[in-house]
């Protein structure tokens, strides 16, 4: 994540949540992120564009920022 968030910077906004906090728990229970680590992406409205469980793709993430 570390790398993406450099790669991508001014493109997204890396957010990381301890799920076994109050607003991490939150979180995962309204996106329904059962396993951990769960990677959301989100667009600038809140939808979801993808998901990732486990290790993330840095491909996924160029795919999503470049567009349809």
């Amino acid at each position: 994540m570390d790398g993406i968030e450099r790669e991508h910077q001014g493109q997204l906004i890396v957010i990381r949540l301890n799920i076994h906090e109050p607003a991490g728990s939150e979180l995962a229970s309204r996106y329904q992120a059962r396993y951990t680590p769960t990677f959301v992406m989100l667009d600038g409205a809140g939808q979801e564009l993808w998901r990732s469980i486990g290790a993330v793709d840095p491909l996924d993430v160029d795919r999503s920022l470049s567009g349809p």
